[in-house]
C-alpha cells in the first residue's frame, strides 16, 4: 500500500468524515461510463439506502471510457471509482507511485468483446483477418485487442483498423462503414439491435471466450483516502454489494433506477442490458462459489502474464500494487445466489 502525504482537498475531505457517524460522510464516485443498465447496483444502493445505512451520502458521476475514473481517483478528486483493471495495471507500470488500487472485482468476466456483423462477413473470430475494425482509441476492449490476436495467432497486419468515436461506433458498423467493432458484450450488441440491425446479423466474440484470462472492471480506490478511512472504504463495499444482490433479484427495479437518472434512456433496453452484464460477467460460475469481489490469484497471475504479451512493462510486476482485498467486507453479504 502506498504511504504519503495527502493533497490539501483530499485531507480535508478526510478530516471532517466521520466513518458510520450521524452525519453522513460525502462520497462521489466516478464511473467508467453513462447511466445505463451495468450501473443499476449503485443506484440501488442509493434508492434502498444501503449506502445511508453505512453513513455515507454517495453522488455517482458518469465516465467516458475504461480510463477515465483512474486519473480521478489517483489525484484525489474522487476517492473511489469503477475502471478496467488492465487499464489500472498499465497505468501503475507508467506511474509507480500513484495512489491507488483495486478493491473490490465486479466484472469477473470481462465484457471485452467484437462485435460485428454475419452479414458483413464476420460470424467468428476466424473472419476478422482482412476485414475492417472500428475501434474507439480510449475503448478498454481495443486496449486488450493484441491479447486476443496474439493468444489465437490473427495476423494484425490483414486488418484495417478504423479509429472510431463512442457515439459513431454502433452508426457506423450499422451503416457498413466498419465489418465490426471492440466494445463491451452488454453495450455493443444492444446498440446495434436498437439501430434496427436484426440479432441473427449481431456477432458477439467474447475475448474470455478465446483464451484471454483477464479480469474486467473494478471499485478503484485512492489509497491514501482508504489508509485513513478503511471503515469508510468497507462500508461503501458492502453497499455495491447489496445494490448487486438487489439488481440480480430484481433487474427491472434496476432498469427503472437507472432510467431516473437517464429518463432519455429505453427502461426494456437497460434491463436487458443489465441482465446481460449480471448474467455474462458479474455472476459467474466462480463468483457464484466464492462470492462477489475478490480474484483468483492462479487467475490473476495469469492475467499478469498475458498482459506481458503485448505491453512492456517498465518496471517489476507487483500482483499486491494491484488489487487487494483487505477492505472487502466479512460475512454473507458477498454470497449473491442467481434468481
Amino acid at each position: 500500500m502506498f504511504t504519503r502525504i495527502l493533497p490539501a482537498a483530499l485531507a480535508g475531505a478526510v478530516l471532517a468524515a466521520t466513518p458510520l457517524a450521524a452525519q453522513d460522510t460525502d462520497i462521489a464516485f466516478a464511473l467508467d461510463w453513462r447511466f445505463e443498465g451495468p450501473s443499476a447496483p449503485y443506484f440501488l444502493a442509493v434508492d434502498n439506502g444501503y449506502f445511508a445505512e453505512q453513513g455515507l451520502n454517495v453522488e455517482i458521476t458518469a465516465g467516458q471510457g475504461s480510463l477515465d475514473a483512474l486519473p480521478k481517483v489517483a489525484s484525489g478528486a474522487f476517492p473511489l471509482g469503477f475502471a478496467d483493471i488492465n487499464s489500472l495495471i498499465r497505468f501503475l507500470d507508467q506511474n509507480p507511485d500513484a495512489p491507488v488500487t483495486a478493491v473490490m472485482m465486479i466484472y469477473d468476466v470481462p465484457p471485452f468483446s467484437i462485435v460485428g456483423r454475419v452479414s458483413q462477413g464476420i460470424s467468428g473470430i476466424e473472419d476478422l483477418e482482412g476485414s475492417i475494425l472500428g475501434a474507439p482509441p480510449p475503448d478498454g476492449a481495443w486496449a486488450q485487442f493484441p491479447i486476443l490476436a496474439e493468444v489465437n495467432g490473427i495476423d494484425v497486419s490483414t486488418i484495417t483498423v478504423e479509429p472510431v468515436g463512442f457515439p459513431t461506433r454502433e452508426p457506423m458498423l450499422a451503416e457498413g462503414n466498419v465489418d465490426s467493432v471492440t466494445g463491451f458484450n452488454f453495450s455493443s450488441f444492444l446498440s446495434l439491435a436498437q439501430l434496427g440491425i436484426p440479432e441473427d446479423d449481431i456477432t458477439t466474440i467474447m475475448f474470455a471466450d478465446h483464451g484471454v484470462e483477464l479480469y474486467g472492471n473494478a471499485i478503484i480506490v485512492n489509497t491514501d483516502f482508504a489508509e485513513a478511512n478503511p471503515e469508510i472504504v468497507t462500508g461503501f463495499l458492502t453497499a455495491v454489494a447489496q445494490g448487486v444482490a438487489a439488481a440480480v433479484a430484481d433487474p427491472a427495479a434496476g432498469a427503472a433506477a437507472v432510467i431516473d437518472r437517464n429518463p432519455a434512456g429505453d427502461v426494456e433496453l437497460e434491463q436487458r442490458r443489465l441482465e446481460i452484464a449480471i448474467d455474462g460477467n458479474i455472476l459467474t460460475p466462480w463468483v457464484i462459489e466464492n462470492g462477489l469481489g475478490n480474484i483468483d490469484p492462479e487467475r490473476f497471475a495469469t492475467s499478469l502474464e498475458q498482459l506481458t504479451l503485448t505491453y512492456e512493462f517498465q518496471g517489476e510486476i507487483d500482483a499486491e500494487a494491484y488489487f487487494t482485498d483487505a477492505y472487502l467486507p466479512e460475512g454473507d453479504v458477498l454470497m449473491i445466489a442467481p434468481e
